[in-house]
């Protein structure tokens, strides 16, 4: 008797070979800003704040981002964060950070500018913490993509200064999962 004593989500299973949407949703990895919505605008105070430079009207504050459901073995987490649009399409790394202890699960407002509770990078401008969005007037929204990445390293297994080229290289091989957000802006 197949019924007796399985519950509805074990038959879904049986009779359809997959999860329901609902159990397949609950253990997405996911990551999320308080701060704003998937391809929603972010707020000037995001933006960057390069003195002598027209197009950093902002305060430089990295926004807020929390994250959920990393994939089973986790050790540590990498956060990058890149503009594909920006040097004419060449792209801009405006965030390289690593090393993010598994028992962390998000950033409060401000931290990934003050460099707290990550190993730096170095991005574009040659920083390593967050520089924030820097459109030129007139080139239209920009796409900046949050992407974090689960690894099996310790928190502690890489040197700083890495490059994002150089950083994903050296996640070939101990990446777990990948989880992302993009927040628009423009001048």
């Amino acid at each position: 008797m197949i019924g007796r004593g399985l519950s509805a989500l074990a038959l879904s299973v049986i009779f359809t070979g997959s999860l329901p949407f609902a159990a397949q949703a609950a253990s997405t990895f996911t990551l999320s800003s308080p701060a704003f919505q998937d391809n929603g605008m972010l707020a000037q105070k995001y933006a960057g704040a390069t003195p002598g430079n027209a197009s950093c009207t902002g305060d430089n504050v990295s926004p807020p981002l929390s994250w959920a459901n990393p994939p089973v073995g986790t050790k540590s987490f990498a956060l990058l964060l890149s503009d594909p649009e920006g040097k004419a399409g060449l792209g801009v790394s405006h965030l390289v950070a690593y090393g993010i202890p598994a028992s962390i699960n998000g950033f409060a407002e401000g931290d990934l500018t003050q460099g707290k509770g990550f190993v730096g990078g170095k991005n574009s401008p040659g920083t390593a913490v967050y520089h924030g969005p820097c459109p030129p007037a007139g080139s239209g929204l920009h796409h900046y993509t949050f992407v974090l990445i689960a690894t099996d390293l310790p928190p502690h297994a890489l040197g700083p200064g890495l490059t994002r080229e150089q950083l994903l290289e050296k996640l070939q091989g101990h990446a777990k999962g990948g989880a992302g957000i993009i927040g628009r802006f423009g001048q």
